[in-house]
């Protein structure tokens, strides 16, 4: 599984290098951590958009773990 810790930054960021990581390493799970409502927002219509499913864990306040996994 590739993680990406994209803590700190503001969207786009996160959701241009989830992309990257879709792009770069199709079919394979990808986590990703981010801190705000906003950018897991944005990465769940990516998922949508890329047909992944999205696995969200709330790590912390206002802390997010998603694991976006292809479909099949």
């Amino acid at each position: 599984m590739i993680e990406i810790d994209l803590r700190g930054f503001g969207c786009p960021i996160p959701v241009v290098k989830a992309k990257r990581a879709m792009e770069e390493n199709p079919g394979q799970p990808i986590a990703v951590l981010v801190e705000t409502a906003v950018s897991r927002e944005n990465l769940t219509r990516l998922a949508n958009s890329k047909k992944y499913g999205m696995e969200v864990e709330e790590t912390g306040e206002s802390e997010y773990r998603i694991v976006l996994t292809p479909k099949p």
